[in-house]
């Protein structure tokens, strides 16, 4: 394989896929599922008709003239990439961002390597006693993600590529109302768009996860709960009621001093996760909501947000 020119014709920088080649190697890979049985899986992973009906017209038949030689290498190779760190939990971006208008194989290749890694994750869990319903919980992001880069007219998915890959090698897990990412001392707290953050979801979600990870992995020792996120940046404060549900949310946590964080932009974060959007015009965003409302006032008035870090004891 030349990577110079996989790179070309993939229109990607070449160091993007000499990394992909050297992380994966010659390591195994995994088969997709059968075409046959894709679209039960993709129900059952909340992917919705619109998105599973670009996935299967899109799918990787041995005779599709959709998948050329470089994009089949880099399924392969992507998917062998995630697969060897298996069990990992650290951030790990499958491979480089791919022009994704140039049609379906483009625009979900990542999707169909997550969908190979289904079986391999899924008796990684099965290895440590996990439930199946906290499994399909868990992989189920697919779709919530997918859903929302459809929202957000495909400027979501490069960042949702990388972060689906914690669930792909059973670094994550959803337990009500939160998700719940391994690490070293400290579960890492993560808030996916699925209802309301009142105090007693997110209590009984955390007391799920003082059960779970003894009882799963009981060779790791958790002493606190963590979390990053413009949400608990302490200027929200100042537009929200004291008792609304992120000012509690905030109140359980012991801020770390404030560093500006590395290749991250908190404004585009709450913009990303409030409104779905990072090209709308501030004054065209609704203001239906005292968040929103907070969010936009913020912004116009010069100000920014902070991205701040916050631990609790478990």
């Amino acid at each position: 394989m030349d990577l110079e020119d996989t790179a070309s014709r993939l229109g990607v920088p070449v160091e993007d896929v000499e990394r992909v080649q050297r992380l994966a190697g010659d390591r195994p890979s995994a088969p997709l599922p059968a075409k046959a049985d894709a679209p039960g899986m993709l129900e059952r992973l909340a992917v919705r008709p619109d998105d599973a009906a670009e996935i299967m017209a899109g799918w990787p038949d041995p005779d599709s003239p959709l998948w050329t030689p470089e994009l089949r290498w880099l399924l392969d190779r992507s998917t062998a990439l995630v697969r060897a760190d298996l069990g990992g939990s650290d951030w790990l971006p499958p491979g480089p961002v791919l022009p994704r208008d140039r049609g379906p194989a483009w625009r979900h290749l990542y999707v169909y390597a997550y969908l190979a890694l289904v079986d391999v994750v899924t008796a990684y869990h099965r290895e440590h006693g996990i439930a199946d319903a906290v499994s399909w919980a868990t992989l189920a992001d697919l779709g919530r993600n997918l859903a929302v880069d459809r929202r957000m007219r495909g400027e979501g998915w490069p960042v949702m590529q990388s972060w689906l890959t914690l669930h792909a090698r059973g670094g994550l897990y959803e337990l009500g109302r939160l998700q719940h990412q391994r690490g070293d001392t400290a579960i890492g707290l993560h808030i996916p768009e699925s209802g309301p953050l009142t105090p007693e979801a997110v209590a009984a979600s955390l007391d799920q996860a003082r059960a779970f990870f003894p009882r799963h992995f009981p060779e790791e020792r958790y002493t606190e709960f963590s979390c990053g996120s413009w949400l608990l940046d302490p200027q929200l404060l100042e537009f929200l009621p004291e008792d609304s549900n992120i000012a509690r949310f905030q109140r359980r946590f012991e801020l770390e001093p404030y560093e500006e964080p590395e290749g991250l932009d908190a404004d585009e974060e709450a913009l990303r996760f409030v409104f779905r959007t990072l090209t709308t015009p501030l004054d065209q965003l609704p203001r239906d909501t005292t968040l929103q409302r907070a969010i936009v006032d913020h912004l116009k008035a010069g100000g920014h947000w902070r991205w701040r870090k916050g631990r609790f004891p478990i």
